[in-house]
């Protein structure tokens, strides 16, 4: 291979890479990939070059073609000014986004056909560019450039800093990224220092990618991310967050996230991680909590059936961080975490306010950090139905994911221990299951509505039906359902005590 000129995919020759196999099964698997979306893509690249202008299928757009795995979201980069771009696309295109057009980006839907089917495509344009981070500013600063080569330069990653000019085909890699993706190995195009310095985000993408495409990270990288590990501070927390989504959501977060810890960038966008790798104390009366947790996210993975859920992995993530402020050594030798799902569910929420993450979702992950010991007081079944009914009324629409984490929670060696705590939560959710059955539990209300309250009482609307109202649920929860003259009759009962 030509390592810093243009050549076209079909005769990309093996001989620069230690696998020559390797790299002749991506370069087949692209060709295929740039197939099946060409209906698209040259016909917007000829738009381009009657217009004056090159136009090319870059960043992970090219890097996952070669994987074998292009979706129908396409990314290009151009030599046309966004003005010049929106120029051309629009009456090209079915829909046209200029939100980004600031950073020079714009985005395009088109509809396709390809082969007997017409296939929806989410595209963006971005004009070639540089990007830069002041030390005192959480926003890049934008310029644009002259060349494919100078954008390609300013990507993150040698196997994400490759194009391929249209509708001619013509491969562009200057910095070996083909051999990279062979050796499934993470590299910056320029020296990882300046790379990082330009934007301290891609320290995470590195995780992140690592996590996403089972890649290695080199040493002169995770040694940067070591170096420059602060300088994360100034990104944007709604930047981090979507990064960590991102990373949460891949294939294997385990790897990008012990990634982060070992490199000292979780100490400063989620701390709470790698303070659980508390100091074991001579005689190893408790488990690795680090280690235990990073387990249990992986449990809870496994569990998953609809695809990754995003308020499972975190309230698996975060579901023990209450224990390095709540860890006691007791006289008799043992170790305690008195309460520590209470105070994790503090700390879950007050972290993911940090970064930004919606009150709904705080809300969700923080409720089943707070919920995940209590299946513990089950025993072997002693629980009544009325304690069944609490448990399910207090999960409410969490209850499935409450099931996952509480099962992924169990990560003890112990054989039998671990077989007498699934066949306990098994009788559980049989029993809920069966009060379900009797009385739609997902939906417990008291027997009589607020208005019945108010029409038997003879009283207007005020505390003394929201108090009325609390006492008949209780009777609810602890006695299964009533007919309409027993909750009557409770009611009256209640009322005359008050008086």
């Amino acid at each position: 291979m030509e390592r810093r000129g243009h050549v076209l995919f079909a005769v990309v020759p093996n001989a620069n890479t230690d696998n020559p196999s390797a790299l002749s099964q991506v370069q087949h698997r692209a060709v295929s990939e740039l197939l099946r979306v060409s209906p698209a893509a040259d016909d917007l690249a000829r738009r381009f070059q009657e217009a004056g202008f090159s136009l090319a299928l870059v960043g992970g757009s090219v890097r996952d073609a070669l994987l074998g795995r292009l979706g129908n979201d396409l990314d290009f980069t151009t030599d046309a000014r966004p003005e010049d771009v929106l120029r051309i696309v629009r009456p090209w295109a079915d829909a046209v986004w200029d939100v980004g057009i600031a950073f020079g980006t714009v985005g395009v839907q088109k509809d396709a056909r390809v082969g007997d089917t017409v296939q929806r495509f989410q595209i963006e344009v971005t004009t070639y560019r540089s990007e830069a981070y002041d030390r005192t500013s959480r926003k890049p600063e934008v310029s644009y450039g002259d060349s494919i080569e100078e954008d390609l330069v300013r990507r993150d990653f040698t196997v994400n800093a490759m194009a391929v000019a249209l509708p001619e085909k013509e491969f562009i890699d200057p910095h070996h990224g083909l051999d990279d993706l062979a050796a499934r190995v993470l590299r910056t195009p320029g020296t990882p220092e300046e790379s990082f310095s330009d934007d301290p985000l891609r320290m995470m993408r590195a995780a992140r990618f690592a996590a996403q495409l089972d890649f290695e990270v080199a040493p002169e990288v995770v040694a940067a991310m070591k170096e420059m590990a602060g300088r994360i501070e100034i990104v944007s927390a709604e930047r981090v967050r979507d990064e960590l989504n991102k990373l949460l959501l891949s294939a294997h977060p385990r790897k990008g996230l012990t990634l982060l810890v070992e490199t000292g960038l979780a100490q400063y966008v989620l701390p709470e991680l790698p303070a659980l790798r508390l100091e074991r104390d001579e005689h190893h009366r408790h488990k690795d909590v680090y280690d235990h947790t990073l387990i249990v996210l992986e449990q809870a993975i496994a569990l998953e059936e609809d695809g990754p859920d995003l308020t499972l992995r975190l309230a698996a993530l975060l579901h023990d961080i209450g224990k390095p402020r709540t860890r006691r050594f007791e006289q008799d030798g043992r170790v305690s975490f008195h309460h520590h799902e209470v105070v994790g569910a503090k700390m879950t929420k007050k972290r993911m306010t940090a970064l930004k993450y919606s009150n709904e979702l705080v809300k969700d992950v923080s409720r089943l950090v707070e919920l995940h010991l209590r299946f513990h007081g089950y025993g072997t079944g002693e629980w009544t139905d009325s304690a069944v009914r609490r448990y399910v009324r207090d999960a409410g629409p969490l209850l499935e994911r409450l099931h996952k984490l509480t099962r992924s929670d169990c990560t003890t060696r112990n054989k039998r221990k671990a077989t007498a705590l699934s066949r306990a939560y098994d009788g559980l959710e049989a029993r809920i299951a069966q009060l379900q059955e009797q009385e739609q539990l997902d939906s417990i209300r008291p027997d009589l509505d607020g208005n019945q309250i108010m029409g038997i009482l003879g009283v207007r609307p005020g505390p003394v039906v929201g108090k009325a109202y609390q006492h008949l649920l209780e009777l609810r929860l602890e006695n299964g359902p009533m007919e309409h003259d027993e909750a009557v009759a409770a009611l009256k009962e209640w009322w005359s005590a008050q008086n």
